[in-house]
């Protein structure tokens, strides 16, 4: 009798628990609504790494307004590592009080004053690449944090994360951020080592699809224990990974060289484009308050922003290459496309395209031209200048230069 009873009395308590809460499910999806096209902005790193400040910050809120980047389509300045101080006695993390004395909130509300918003960069780890403090075991108050200074935006690195799975630290800090109330896009920078793209697209708006970008076209940096890669290395690294993107969910081949000094105007070029036609986020890294007329005018481009804007949201492909010419393709709003010819060698190289012997066909997401039913006409992306009409009769013919590229919107004007 007295078993039975003290069974009795632990399955009552076991109802007790389970109807006490005990069933309660976290929230490890991101913010729906937001990055609905890839992300615009500023940050510090590539440029000034650990060496950033409040007035430098504001600064370049400034030149983003005055230089028209903002009326081009950039939205966030984002700080990267390094802004970071102590934290108090409750755990809360506070900026660096030398570096930024009037406060995150302070800054946040200057840089929305100007029509931006604000980013603002931690670690899933112990401790941030730069060795300041990280989120781990802190995720919620950090959200907090940021919430209530007013932060946009939040790039989550994945130094120092000894024994954590990527998936679940990633998830850790989106509900966190979920919990805190405010809509942050989330930059999920693990490197692609755990295949964000396959558990990202809920998780996080973008996700880092390689390791870090080196300011060289086409080249490898070798640190030892890691390597970064020039932007022809990264441009195909994304090879295979087009089918994870779309709108609200990135891939991100990590922030742009451009104005940065070791890319001539032609690299620039190129780099810029092929960003664009990977839907990839358009985060500038260089100074943007000393930029030369040429980095404005690449940075700028409307032209080339409307492709990587394109709220159809589909990332381009490579069609074709041989000898260095690489032809890509991106389908674009309303039957129109995205054609580039990329010249990846040391010297110029001639294009001869017959439209009727080339249709164009995205085998993922369905999509084809018709050269031969439909026509388009054409138009250069970087001279701004009318081309004619993709014609079976006629083929395209242009000089790419070296490191450089011809790119071509063609505008579906009528349908036999």
């Amino acid at each position: 009798m007295k078993k039975l009873i003290t069974a009795l009395f632990v399955a009552s308590v076991s109802l007790i628990a389970m109807a006490q809460g005990n069933n309660y499910v976290q929230d490890y999806t991101k913010y729906e609504g937001l990055a609905l096209t890839p992300p615009m902005g500023w940050n510090s790193w590539n440029k000034f790494a650990c060496n950033v400040d409040e007035n430098m910050i504001k600064q370049m809120a400034d030149a983003m307004v005055s230089s028209g980047m903002r009326d081009a389509g950039y939205t966030y300045i984002n700080i990267d590592d390094c802004w970071h101080g102590d934290r108090d006695a409750q755990g809360f993390i506070h900026p660096d009080a030398k570096r930024f004395p009037s406060g995150m909130k302070a800054l946040a509300d200057y840089v929305h004053s100007k029509g931006l918003k604000l980013g603002i960069y931690s670690d899933a780890g112990s401790q941030t690449c730069g060795g300041r403090p990280g989120s781990r075991g802190y995720e919620f108050q950090d959200a907090q944090q940021y919430a209530a200074w007013g932060i946009d935006y939040l790039k989550y690195d994945w130094c120092n994360t000894e024994g954590l799975k990527a998936e679940g630290a990633y998830k850790t800090i989106a509900a966190a951020l979920k919990k805190a109330g405010r809509p942050i896009v989330l930059s999920i920078c693990e490197w692609g080592n755990d295949k964000p793209w396959e558990w990202g697209p809920a998780v996080g708006h973008l996700w880092r699809s390689t390791g870090d970008i080196y300011n060289c076209f086409d080249c490898v940096k070798d640190h030892g224990t890691w390597k970064a890669w020039g932007v022809m290395q990264i441009l195909d690294k994304q090879e295979g990974l087009r089918k994870y993107a779309g709108p609200g969910h990135w891939n991100d081949p990590d922030m742009l060289e451009v104005g940065n000094g070791a890319l001539t105007v032609n690299e620039d070029r190129a780099h810029f484009t092929m960003w664009a036609m990977l839907a990839a986020p358009l985060i500038a890294g260089n100074d943007l308050r000393s930029m030369s007329k040429e980095t404005t005018e690449v940075l700028t481009n409307k032209n080339v922003i409307a492709v990587s804007q394109d709220k159809l949201g589909i990332e381009g492909f490579k069609v074709s290459a041989k000898d260095g010419l690489e032809i890509w393709a991106k389908p674009l709003q309303g039957g129109d496309w995205a054609v580039v010819f990329l010249n990846r060698g040391t010297t110029a190289q001639k294009v001869d395209f017959d439209w009727l012997k080339n249709e164009i066909k995205d085998d993922i997401f369905n999509l084809q031209t018709s050269f031969a039913a439909n026509t388009y006409t054409l138009k250069n992306l970087w001279d701004k200048k009318d081309k004619g009409t993709a014609t079976t009769k006629k083929a395209f013919k242009a000089e790419v230069p070296a490191h450089d590229v011809v790119a071509l919107r063609l505008t579906l004007t009528k349908k036999k």
